[in-house]
């Protein structure tokens, strides 16, 4: 078997219990740091229901990432342009950035858009920067939904927990999410970095936030700017931009007069 990033010889180092029926291997490269599954036979079975029942952190989660990519997109990237949340569950994320004032789409062909209706987008288009949170280890063939982005924009800011060396066993680190089957693909910086060098656009990351862009960015000001997202960036953010909150439902009531 070789590896879905870098095509290397992958090795197999443990087996895990997939929702507690299925011993699945877990193939790991070293050339690249990848981790991946054998081919995940069980995903019907685990998207039964497309968003797991054990994410109790869905609406935490975003929240806190609404505030990241509030400050990314203000001080890096043209915050009057259109952006599109790549995965996006049930439309929490777009719903808060469009309540903040950012230009935001939902896109997710796998699970109903509750919360942004009316504000769906395409990956046909072109955005300004695509959002894509806790779906890279969702993956099965990581490199083909990369490109699949990467025609919509050239900068993805995007969630994953990395794998840290040596590799965790799978009773080690909650995030194999064994119960649901749903995590197939997980990283470490150098697989991020290797993914970047492949299609030249730099990376930045710092914890389980990470951006893919064509920009050069200072990396100690994104390190800074996702420091301090969450405290006094995000209020002063907030502040200088106009909610679509109201002006959304207008659209929508005009719409729905027709």
């Amino acid at each position: 078997m070789n590896c879905k990033i870098c095509n290397s010889k992958i090795k197999e180092i443990f087996k895990g219990r997939i929702l507690n029926k299925y011993d699945a291997a877990y193939f790991h490269c070293e050339n690249c740091g990848f981790l991946c599954t054998e081919e995940p036979y069980w995903l019907k079975e685990a998207y039964e229901d497309s968003m797991n029942l054990s994410d109790t952190g869905i609406l935490l989660r975003n929240i806190a990432l609404s505030k990241y990519a509030s400050v990314i997109i203000y001080f890096l990237f043209d915050k009057k342009a259109k952006f599109l949340d790549y995965a996006g569950g049930y439309g929490i994320f777009t719903r808060l950035m469009r309540d903040i004032g950012f230009d935001f789409f939902w896109h997710d062909p796998y699970t109903k858009n509750i919360l942004a209706q009316g504000f769906e987008g395409t990956d046909q288009e072109k955005y300004e920067l695509v959002t894509s949170f806790e779906s890279f280890e969702h993956f099965s063939n990581p490199l083909a939904e990369l490109e699949k982005l990467l025609k919509t924009s050239k900068s993805i800011f995007f969630s994953t927990g990395l794998l840290i060396n040596p590799v965790p066993s799978p009773d080690k680190w909650w995030y194999y999410g064994l119960e649901h089957g749903q995590h197939v693909s997980f990283y470490s910086l150098k697989t991020l970095q290797y993914i970047a060098n492949k299609y030249h656009l730099n990376l930045y990351s710092r914890g389980n936030l990470h951006l893919f862009t064509a920009k050069k960015i200072n990396k100690f000001l994104y390190k800074f700017l996702t420091m301090f997202s969450n405290f006094g960036l995000f209020l002063f953010v907030k502040n200088l931009i106009n909610s679509k909150t109201f002006t959304d439902m207008q659209a929508i009531v005009k719409k729905l007069k027709k």
